[in-house]
């Protein structure tokens, strides 16, 4: 049974009073109140006359989104969700863009690829949500840290719901603001429903301020229909975050009068609960005391609301006239990446035997010195140097301000990682190991890789992937995972099979303002020893080597594949085996693929992936299809077994492929 027993609720008396605004403040609040509820409206007359197709509506609950942004300064961010409306038009959000965003007209922000408020604009500093509720936390992190390390006093306003306080998301982003004492004013939206999840069943405790002792943070419970005690709360607590440069999480008590969507309704609300909710509604209490202290009269209110209500019929009728989306080939395609103009910077002459680890802490040092916003993030990767070290030396080097230690969690940092990008920084995230990466795998796969497809904003964002079997760490640290990757529009895909290239592509990585996947084998870390060029260079993406020239077999592989190869090719005659490093995998240089393919006629495609559903699977498909009328023998693809990677060495021997690779060798140099 449903019992209403938070400590503001239904039966909470509303006493909206002057709270010692004067009375243009006063009669301005009133007016930022009523253009959201205006619109809200507009939008459910529209979603039944199927002008639009979906509604969130955040109707009751537009003082908490009002007010809270009114105490922004309009340089500073606000992360938003599904109910927050009122920060848009607070922030004067262009209403014929807005609606065409609703639409789905190219005039929106989206331009027909998103809908509702998933959506940001850098002009009005403001970052949208996804659907998966809980990633904008880790944004605001981000933000927030670009302004801490510049010393410049600027508060982070970053929403959720309660439903949204379950996520993993929430609890770590939380942490790591209040680890690193971050500026970020942190609004819990307690309306009651996570769609149609009571509260009840969201938290244990009697109100969610007492989860703030947890994270040592400060809270304060609002009641969020409240307007006048909600700006003037708002007020005080943004300015203190920006002098403290500390957190402050604030539940703002409130109710959500309709559905979680237009079409889901709300009939499991108990019966009673909206209307009492209903006598509490924030914006007709501010109106009756405007009329009460004599600041406006009936029917200049009136005249008001009729102004306010042509203008978003105006609005609205503008974007209707906006033409449907023409669907443009290469524009859908060019817009999943951010456009990048790299000049390419040749190697020295002067060459250093180098080992891979040691390349890469040496592009790390060139990158940051070059890249004066670079920060780098990961466990241990500070005073340890990261458990592969990696990172040693930099922390004396660069400060402990832009080489941090994380707390244990991944995808907080990935979404500060994002947010840095956004305040205008570049980011470096090192995941211990390119297992541990599934933490962390929402942020990177639909926050990360769709954010300039969604709405234009790129992402500046490295992730270093130690990957690889071969080193006896059994199936947590051992997988080959970058095929997880290759699939999701939006991210580029590295990976080095030496340390020349591990240099000059992780260079190139931090040139790139999209989101690079880095991956590193660790048994190349120390075992792979190059003449590697002194000083900054960089080596182009998308462009693949024949290391080995050959004229019987080609064989297509990366990372450690290419050394077995090259192993194997030993044992044949010269030019026999052609092997080709693809170096990087997105892009991916189908030319050189071809070119060999066709020259050799017969092809292996090797992986250490397991041997379903990987890159190779690609490669096989593309090759056959390109290069059939030039195949003497079917392309072979050759991978790991399909099991987790053992921990024994012999089992894992028999896991990785450098027998199947023989013996397909050997099968197709005999047809």
């Amino acid at each position: 049974m449903f019992v209403d027993d938070r400590p503001i609720n239904a039966n909470t008396p509303l006493a909206v009073t002057r709270a010692g605004f004067s009375n243009t403040a006063l009669l301005q609040l009133y007016q930022k109140l009523l253009m959201p509820r205006v619109i809200e409206n507009r939008m459910l007359s529209a979603l039944r006359g199927g002008k639009i197709s979906k509604w969130f509506s955040g109707y009751g609950q537009e003082t908490i989104s009002v007010t809270a942004a009114m105490a922004m300064q309009p340089d500073e961010y606000i992360c938003t969700m599904h109910r927050n409306l009122g920060v848009f038009t607070t922030r004067n959000v262009p209403l014929e863009r807005l609606f065409a965003q609703f639409m789905g007209k190219m005039e929106g922000f989206t331009k027909g690829r998103d809908r509702s408020f998933h959506f940001g604009s850098k002009a009005h500093h403001l970052v949208g949500m996804i659907s998966h509720l809980g990633p904008q936390l880790g944004v605001a992190d981000g933000i927030a840290l670009h302004h801490k390390l510049r010393e410049e006093e600027k508060a982070v306003l970053v929403f959720c719901g309660d439903g949204a306080t379950s996520e993993g998301d929430f609890h770590e982003a939380v942490n790591v603001a209040a680890v690193w004492k971050l500026p970020v004013v942190i609004v819990v939206e307690n309306n009651y429903w996570g769609l149609s999840t009571p509260y009840t069943q969201q938290y244990a405790c009697k109100q969610f301020i007492d989860k703030a002792a947890g994270y040592g943070i400060e809270a304060v419970q609002l009641d969020g229909n409240n307007p006048t005690e909600m700006l003037r709360n708002f007020n005080s607590i943004t300015q203190q975050v920006r002098e403290k440069q500390e957190p402050i999480l604030v539940e703002c008590m409130s109710f959500r009068m309709r559905g979680h969507e237009e079409a889901s309704g709300t009939a499991y609300y108990p019966e009673g609960l909206a209307e009492n909710w209903e006598q509490r509604d924030g914006i007709a209490a501010l109106k009756s005391l405007l009329i009460q202290e004599n600041i406006a009269g009936e029917e200049e209110l009136t005249a008001l609301e009729t102004h306010y209500s042509d203008t978003v019929k105006t609005a609205f009728k503008k974007a209707q006239t906006y033409p449907t989306v023409q669907p443009k080939l290469v524009d859908e395609l060019t817009d999943v990446y951010a456009p990048a103009s790299i000049d390419s910077v040749e190697s020295a002459a002067d060459t250093e035997e180098q080992r891979m680890i040691d390349a890469l802490n040496e592009a790390l040092h060139l990158a940051m010195q070059k890249h004066r916003s670079l920060v780098l993030m990961g466990q241990d990767i500070a005073d340890y140097g990261g458990v592969f070290k990696a990172t040693e030396g930099l922390l004396k080097r660069f400060g402990a301000g832009r080489v941090r230690n994380t707390p244990l969690c991944e995808s907080a940092i990935l979404g500060t990682a994002l947010g840095l990008s956004v305040a205008g920084s570049k980011a470096m995230v090192e995941m211990q190991f390119a297992d541990f990466v599934s933490c962390g795998i929402t942020q990177i796969c639909n926050n990360l890789a769709k954010i300039h497809y969604r709405w234009g904003q790129h992402a500046d964002v490295v992730i270093r992937m130690p990957t690889g079997a071969g080193v006896a760490a059994g199936p947590f640290h051992s997988q080959s995972n970058e095929a997880w990757f290759t699939k999701v529009p939006g991210l580029k895909v590295y990976y080095p099979s030496n340390a020349v290239d591990a240099k000059g592509l992780l260079l190139r990585a931090f040139e790139d303002p999209n989101p690079v996947l880095f991956f590193e084998h660790k048994k190349l870390y120390r075992s792979n020893k190059e003449q590697v060029p002194q000083g900054y260079y960089t080596t182009p993406e998308g462009k693949a080597v024949e290391v080995l020239p050959g004229e019987k077999l080609a064989i297509i592989t990366y990372g450690m594949g290419v050394h077995w190869a090259r192993e194997l090719a030993k044992k044949h005659p010269e030019n026999t085996l052609a092997v080709v490093d693809l170096r990087t995998l997105v892009p991916l240089d189908w030319e050189t693929v071809f070119e060999v393919v066709n020259r050799c006629s017969k092809a292996i495609v090797l992986q250490e992936d397991t041997q379903s559903f990987g890159v190779a699977s690609e490669l096989v498909a593309r090759i056959q299809q390109e290069c059939f009328y030039r195949l003497d023998a079917p392309v072979v693809k050759v991978g790991s077994l399909d099991t987790p990677v053992p921990f024994a060495a012999e089992l894992e021997q028999q896991f990785l492929p450098q027998q199947r690779l023989e013996e397909s060798v050997d099968r197709l140099l005999a047809q």
